[in-house]
């Protein structure tokens, strides 16, 4: 019998739905208490998933969800650059 591939689910910080994990975008604070984008998945350090959606991001945002899920503050430099590459990605 054939085995089934479990998919990997993860909840988006805005919407609060659980969706599969390469239909999300991982927003990820580095060692180095840097906050970046990871279109890889991969990077190393503390990380949240976002929905591609404006709505969603704009909701993570506002809720302070993307903070408490990063354990960080965000400034406003960094919120204005994850709201360019997110809602670019969209």
């Amino acid at each position: 019998m054939a085995r089934v591939k479990k998919i990997p689910l993860r909840m988006c910080v805005g919407c609060r739905e659980m969706k599969p994990k390469k239909e999300l975008i991982r927003v990820v604070r580095t060692p180095e208490q840097t906050i970046e984008i990871d279109r890889t998945g991969k990077r190393s350090g503390r990380g949240a998933y976002v929905c591609p959606s404006g709505a969603c991001v704009q909701k993570a945002l506002k809720g302070k969800g993307l903070e408490k899920a990063l354990k960080c503050t965000l400034s406003k430099e960094v919120v204005d650059f994850l709201m360019g590459g997110l809602n670019g990605k969209a």
